[in-house]
C-alpha cells in the first residue's frame, strides 16, 4: 500500500484580521482512526482544505505521503476525501457521478460498481443524486473517496444525516479501514461515535492543537482515578479517609466520590471497616466530557448558561 501518512506542520492561515490556523501541527498515522474535533471556528475545515490545496497556507506545510497534495500523481490512489456531501451534479445518477470521477483517474467501471456495493448504494445507483437524503449523499461521498483504493482517507462530518443503521455501518466501516492499515482522519461533532470508533484524537481550538493523544489516555486522564461508592453508612467517609483516600466527596443522598484509591482498594477498605455498600465502580469519563473540559476557553460563541450556541 502507498505511504500516505498525513503530516501537518506549523500551518498558519489568516483570513483578513482573523487567524484561522496558528501553528497547527499533527500527524495522522496508518492503522488507526484519528478523530479531529473542536468547536465551531477552531480551524478543522480550514486545515482539511489546506491539506488538499483548496486553501493556501501562509506558513507551514501539509503533506500526504511526504508530498503536497497537488504534486500527487492520481491523487485518489493516495488520499480519499469527503469534505462536502452536497458537492455533486444533482442531475447525474449516483453511478454516473462516480464514473465521471473514475475516468479522471484512469479507473474502470468495474471499480465504480465495487465501491457502490461497498457503500451500500446498489439499490439507488441509477437514481439521480439530487434526490438523495443527506445520509445517502454521505454514502455516495464515501464511495467517491474509496474509488482509488487510497492509503489514507479524510472525512469531514461523515456521520451527519445518518440514520441509526447508517451510523452503525459508518462506525464499522471506519474501523475496517484502519484495520487494513489505512490512515483515517475523521472530523465530527458526535463525540459518542468517535469514542467508539477513534484510536487517537486531535482536539483543536482557535486554530491551535489543544490535545494530541490516544483516546484511552485522554479518558484515563479525564477520569482522574475517581471511584463512585453507593452507601448509606455514615462511617464510610471516615473509613476511606483512614485507608488512604486523598478525597471523599458526598455527591448524592447515598453516593460518595472517592479519589486516591482504586475500586479494588475501596472494596477492601469498606469490608475491613464493616461498612455496608451497594455499589463500587471506577468512574469512566466520556470523550464528550473530556472534550468540553479541554475546549472550555476555546469556543467561538457561548450562551450565558454555558453551552455552545453555534
Amino acid at each position: 500500500m502507498i505511504d500516505a501518512t498525513i503530516t501537518v506542520t506549523g500551518l498558519r492561515k489568516r483570513f483578513g484580521p482573523t487567524t484561522a490556523l496558528d501553528a497547527m501541527t499533527f500527524t495522522v498515522a496508518h492503522g488507526q482512526v484519528t478523530g479531529f474535533v473542536g468547536p465551531n471556528g477552531a480551524g478543522k475545515s480550514t486545515t482539511m482544505r489546506v491539506i488538499v490545496g483548496l486553501d493556501a497556507a501562509d506558513e507551514g506545510s501539509a503533506l500526504v505521503g511526504g508530498q503536497p497534495y497537488r504534486r500527487l500523481h492520481k491523487p485518489l490512489h493516495h488520499l480519499g476525501v469527503l469534505l462536502d456531501a452536497a458537492a455533486l451534479q444533482p442531475s447525474r445518477t449516483a453511478r454516473d457521478h462516480l464514473l465521471w470521477l473514475a475516468h479522471s483517474q484512469g479507473l474502470t467501471a468495474r471499480r465504480v460498481d465495487e465501491v457502490i456495493d461497498q457503500a451500500g448504494l446498489g439499490s439507488v445507483a441509477r437514481r439521480r443524486a439530487g434526490g438523495f437524503s443527506l445520509g445517502m449523499r454521505q454514502r455516495l461521498g464515501i464511495a467517491a473517496a474509496m474509488l482509488g483504493d487510497p492509503a489514507a482517507l479524510m472525512l469531514d462530518e461523515p456521520f451527519n444525516g445518518m440514520d441509526p443503521e447508517g451510523i452503525v455501518w459508518m462506525r464499522g466501516f471506519l474501523r475496517s479501514l484502519a484495520a487494513q492499515g489505512r490512515a483515517v482522519l475523521v472530523s465530527s461533532h458526535l463525540m459518542s461515535e468517535l469514542q467508539d470508533t477513534a484510536d487517537h484524537v486531535v482536539i483543536v481550538g482557535r486554530g491551535k492543537v489543544i490535545a494530541d493523544t490516544s483516546v484511552a489516555q485522554l479518558l484515563a486522564a479525564a477520569s482522574q482515578g475517581r471511584v463512585t461508592v453507593g452507601t448509606d453508612d455514615p462511617a464510610a467517609a471516615q473509613v476511606l479517609a483512614r485507608s488512604g483516600a486523598t478525597g471523599v466527596t458526598v455527591t448524592g443522598a447515598q453516593t460518595l466520590s472517592v479519589t486516591g484509591m482504586s475500586a479494588q482498594a475501596v472494596v477492601a477498605a469498606l469490608n475491613a471497616g464493616g461498612v455496608t455498600f451497594s455499589e463500587v465502580s471506577a468512574h469512566r469519563a466520556t470523550l464528550e466530557q473530556a472534550y468540553l473540559d479541554l475546549t472550555r476557553d476555546a469556543v467561538e460563541f457561548r450562551a450565558a448558561d454555558g453551552p455552545v450556541t453555534r
